[in-house]
């Protein structure tokens, strides 16, 4: 297997979570992906991980991320720095994203809040 720039996965994650694209997303996460939101919540298997984000999407589904900056932290890791937009406030704001990537595909994908808009 070719290996991708781990970068590049995430970003292709990221345009999936923008897109609204479950399938996309299905795509890129490991069987036993693990997404941490901010309140440090676990979210654990893929398809609890897609049937949370179905559920987030029908929830906002003008939320967006936008990134900044993305940095390779070693050969799995990927720390990104931006923002969230979304008519529902609560989910505006400054945040950090980390996201191990194995084998081409997102591990686990964590949201940290850093500062409201």
């Amino acid at each position: 297997m070719k290996t991708i720039d781990p970068k590049t996965i995430v970003l292709q994650f990221n345009d999936c979570i923008n897109n609204r694209d479950i399938d996309g997303l299905a795509h890129l996460m490991m069987e036993d992906h693990v997404f941490i939101d901010t309140q440090k919540n676990h979210i654990c298997g893929k398809q609890n991980c897609l049937s949370v984000w179905k559920e987030f999407f029908n929830l906002f589904p003008d939320y967006k991320n936008t990134f900044k900056t993305i940095v390779s932290m070693d050969d799995d890791v990927v720390k990104i720095n931006g923002f969230a937009r979304c008519s529902d406030k609560r989910l505006e704001g400054l945040f950090i994203w980390t996201a191990k990537i194995k084998n081409n595909k997102v591990a686990e994908w964590c949201v940290k809040n850093t500062v409201k808009i």
